[in-house]
């Protein structure tokens, strides 16, 4: 596999929690084309957890991630600025359904900056299917609990490491993209799915066909990742599409079963 100059060794952490559309089963796939395809500059503007930007081996000059949501904004400033009192607050959780529901039910506009945090990534962790919206607390049958300290402690410090040199932003994916693109840049979209709930934001079909043209004068490359419905195919029909098949499983893991579907991957040019 050819790797570009500009690019250098890191850390691979893991993402901190579930999260709707976290590409665990494509991260792979994914992490070989953006380390085959030359850039200096790496813009996430829908980063999420970080299923695949933490699943990286190497990194160029410039690393952006963004995200719409203040509650994955300020989960990753303050890992990366408070990870001791950050840690020190989450030792006194426990995994059950009454502090879940007890959490769920807090207005995080009320609460400090790491204690928003710390509510964020322990409802996170124990949501059903790692939604964001009308969360519900998980059964584990088979599994221990995800709030378990000695294990969050080190998966934390690692990501802390990882953000050191990272650029966190909390805008809209178009001013992100605005901003940053460039002859060096790649983007990497992982977008809400067409006709998805369960993100916690609204993302309608208007906002898909306003993206489909934002990319198509782009200078950068870019390069997303996003389910297989006939109005996203039509809609970036100008591009690249690459079918895929994977496996879901927010909507079958009560009945301990993966979905297998077809997802699309799109860019503006193929190496």
């Amino acid at each position: 596999m050819k790797v570009y100059l500009h690019m250098s060794p890191v850390i691979v952490a893991r993402p901190p929690a579930p999260y709707m559309g976290g590409k665990r089963n494509l991260a792979a796939r994914l992490c070989a084309m953006i380390d085959t395809t030359p850039h200096k500059a790496y813009i996430e503007p829908f980063v999420g957890m970080g299923g695949v930007f933490l699943r990286r081996s190497r990194r160029p000059t410039v690393e952006i991630i963004n995200d719409f949501s203040g509650d994955v904004a300020n989960l990753f400033r303050v890992v990366r600025r408070h990870y001791e009192p950050f840690v020190d607050e989450l030792r006194w959780l426990i995994a059950s359904r009454a502090e879940f529901d007890r959490q769920n039910a807090m207005d995080p506009r009320l609460l400090t900056d790491i204690e928003r945090a710390v509510r964020f990534l322990y409802l996170q962790r124990l949501a059903f299917g790692g939604r964001v919206d009308s969360r519900h607390f998980g059964v584990r049958r088979d599994q221990d609990s995800r709030i378990n300290l000695g294990k969050l402690r080190a998966e934390l410090k690692l990501l802390r490491d990882r953000l050191a040199p990272v650029t966190i932003e909390q805008l809209d994916y178009a001013d992100v993209i605005r901003r940053y693109d460039g002859a060096h840049a790649l983007f990497f979209l992982d977008p809400p799915y067409d006709e998805t709930k369960g993100y916690g934001i609204e993302f309608g079909r208007d906002q898909y066909l306003a993206m489909a043209e934002q990319l198509a004068g782009i200078r950068g490359q870019f390069i997303m990742s996003i389910n297989d419905t006939p109005f996203i195919r039509e809609t970036f029909a100008r591009f690249a599409i690459a079918e895929v098949e994977t496996t879901w499983t927010l909507s079958t893991c009560a009945a301990g079963r993966a979905k297998k579907v077809t997802e699309l991957i799109i860019r503006n040019r193929v190496a």
